[in-house]
């Protein structure tokens, strides 16, 4: 909603002459960035990438921490391998939303069995098939183009994908995960 009245489509509006956050402080409103500031940043951004809530990406830290090898790549691969997101990257879904309702709704197989919880962890090997394909959620899906990551085979005649590696960083959506490794380890 454009509220700002008539007066702001003249030279004599506020907003024109003082594009700055009203009030004793000024611009700095917010106050100096921090390193912590960058850091929770870092973390709110990747929550809303994924679309988890606090405590379950905590919970993906912990389990990344506890691996063998690199956080970052472990915490990468954790989220990466949920079975919402594979769906997603297969291009199943047209957002990652998307892709959790179907998959809540029991729209998806993973090895034969319904899935119905989109949290679970698919491992190489495992082959996804669209259940309920006569859905007209997935009428046009024949003629799609293939986007999927390399860790992903997609048959989009078929509706089917299937997990053959592991993803990588540069293969994931770009959050900054060694910042948000950093957050959580202080």
């Amino acid at each position: 909603m454009f509220l700002k009245g008539e007066r702001c489509n003249t030279q004599k509006c506020g907003f024109a002459r003082n594009p700055e956050v009203p009030g004793k402080y000024g611009k700095n409103a917010m106050g100096k960035k921090t390193e912590y500031h960058g850091q929770l940043r870092a973390k709110q951004a990747g929550k809303r990438v994924f679309n988890l809530s606090e405590k379950q990406f905590k919970k993906y830290y912990e389990e990344a921490n506890r691996r063998e090898g690199n956080t970052a790549d472990n915490f990468i691969q954790l989220l990466e391998t949920r079975l919402d997101n594979a769906v997603y990257r297969a291009g199943f879904a047209e957002s990652r939303s998307q892709a959790r309702q179907l998959v809540g709704h029991s729209f998806f197989q993973v090895n034969g069995k319904r899935a119905k919880t989109p949290s679970i962890q698919i491992k190489v090997g495992d082959k996804i098939v669209i259940k309920k394909a006569d859905s007209p959620l997935f009428a046009g899906f024949a003629k799609k183009k293939d986007s999927a990551p390399k860790w992903l085979k997609v048959d989009l005649a078929k509706m089917t994908a299937e997990v053959v590696g592991m993803p990588t960083f540069e293969e994931s959506e770009q959050i900054d995960t060694q910042t948000i490794v950093e957050f959580y380890s202080r």
